[in-house]
């Protein structure tokens, strides 16, 4: 993956999930296990959560991140 960083982010799909990528922003995770899809999904999110001021990151689907203005907003 390419989240942002100077170096590309590798991840290893685990046994008994199957992990697709349909287009550049979307990763989608399947698996008989809900909680090994989740524990997958949140070790992805890990890697660069949704940050508060610009939004930048990577989401749930349909997550909303709730926006903080910055130094000069009142």
């Amino acid at each position: 993956m390419t989240v942002g960083f100077s170096h590309p982010v590798d991840f290893e799909a685990r046994e008994g999930l199957t992990v697709s990528v349909p287009d550049a922003t979307h990763i989608s995770i399947e698996g008989t296990s809900k909680q090994r899809v989740g524990d997958l999904a949140a070790e992805i999110r890990g890697v660069r959560p949704p940050e508060p001021y610009k939004g930048k990151g990577i989401r749930y689907e349909g997550e909303v991140v709730r926006r903080k203005e910055g130094k000069t907003g009142k």
